[in-house]
């Protein structure tokens, strides 16, 4: 879009799953809209790069988790984008060279009672930190909270047992091969957007609404906020007058930080294609590996927490470097030569992002319903951290979009 309107009916501010999801419910309602997006691109989180000639790495998610419920599937067949059904590379994928089979079946037993306790305890009603239910003493309780890095972006000290439980998790999980950001970035052509545009205040306090951005200002009869939490919390983008509650929803709903790195490997085409590989660590500062991605020549690798937060913090490069000298305590020192740097995310030094996604605070399950609801039947809210159910994850972001238009909708009375 070439120049900013200075009015509209409804405004979305973000272009991620949830700002597009929004602003595709909206075509052909009878209204005008218009996505306003800080970054020089759409997709948000979701962000998919050539990183070599041979290799397509997503920033950002790149599963389509629970996909048998998952709308991006769909969009994806109408897109013409290919579905891969393969199993991934995590439980009984895993490469057994770097983790015997006994080992792995041992692990995966403590890893399947430890959800059960949390289960168990969230079907009590009772909040705690979800690292009440590690086994004391149990050997693998540094790999489970690893794991659950991986999932929420933070340690399970951290984490609200309730939330972890209300998390749905088909278990089907597929793959874009042209990269699920590619796919989101597809999905949002054609839209109106409006690019490098960063807003900074939302004023309500008036007939209409008026938003503050880099590119000037405009009018809204209606806002639709799919900003991530950090944002909100942080009070980057600010209300006028305030909406302590939001800002104190967003707050007990912290962006963990996941990244990610993929490493050129030149041969070793012996390694299993799709194949999972994780350091075996009595900590959570452990890394977790996919070698050969869809067959490509490189290996991905996955950090989460406290200590993803602590490589990021070191620099450009440094993700990069602690992978390969995890990859090389687990397949020898020969692999050195022949693994190099290709690209790494640093979603906490993303202005625009500020971690990875939402995980709640113990005592803060139900935040994510206060941080959904409207305000005024004016301002509207979605993003990855509002649905009950599928947040943190694309698709969720994307249907909680949708769900936003339809408030915004029948607040015009409109359908």
């Amino acid at each position: 879009m070439s120049s900013l309107p200075s009015s509209i009916d409804i405004a979305i501010i973000g272009a991620g799953a949830a700002g597009l999801g929004a602003a595709h419910a909206l075509q052909g309602r009878g209204v005008s809209c218009i996505v306003l997006e800080a970054r020089d691109r759409i997709g948000g989180r979701a962000h998919t790069i050539m990183a070599s000639p041979d290799v397509t790495f997503d920033l950002g998610c790149g599963w389509l988790h629970s996909a048998d419920r998952n709308a991006f599937v769909a969009i994806a067949e109408q897109l013409s984008f290919t579905i891969d059904k393969s199993r991934p590379p995590w439980r009984d994928q895993a490469y057994e060279a770097a983790f015997p089979r006994e080992e792995r079946a041992e692990f995966i037993g403590a890893l399947e009672a430890f959800f059960t306790r949390t289960a168990e305890a969230a079907a009590r009603g009772h909040d705690a930190p979800a690292s009440d239910y590690l086994e004391p003493g149990n050997r693998w309780n540094g790999m489970i909270d690893a794991i659950c890095t991986y999932l929420n972006g933070c340690e399970l000290e951290q984490m609200s047992l309730l939330d972890f439980e209300a998390y749905a998790d088909t278990e089907v999980n597929w793959r874009i091969r042209r990269g699920y950001g590619a796919l989101v970035a597809a999905y949002g052509a054609g839209l109106p957007i409006a690019l490098n545009c960063n807003v900074t205040l939302i004023d309500h306090g008036d007939t209409r609404i008026r938003l503050t951005t880099s590119q000037g200002t405009l009018t809204a009869d209606k806002v639709i906020v799919t900003v991530p939490t950090n944002l909100i919390a942080d009070e980057a983008i600010r209300f006028r007058p305030p909406l302590p509650a939001k800002v104190e929803a967003a707050a007990g709903l912290p962006l963990g930080l996941d990244n990610k790195v993929t490493l050129a490997l030149d041969g070793w085409e012996h390694l299993p294609k799709d194949s999972g590989m994780r350091g075996r660590s009595h900590t959570a500062r452990v890394g977790s590996f996919q070698l050969r991605p869809f067959g490509q020549p490189c290996i991905e690798g996955f950090y989460g927490g406290s200590f993803a937060r602590e490589i990021e913090a070191a620099g450009a490069g440094a993700l990069a470097a602690q992978a390969i000298d995890d990859v090389v305590a687990l397949l020898g020192h020969d692999i050195r030569k022949s693994l190099k740097p290709l690209a790494e995310s640093r979603w906490g030094a993303d202005p625009f992002a500020r971690g990875a996604y939402s995980h709640a605070l113990p005592g803060h399950a139900g935040k994510r319903a206060v941080l959904a609801a409207p305000v005024d039947d004016r301002l509207f809210f979605a993003g990855e951290a509002t649905p009950p159910d599928f947040f943190s994850t694309a698709h969720g972001a994307r249907d909680s979009g949708e769900r936003a238009a339809r408030e915004a909708l029948a607040s015009l009375g409109k359908r």
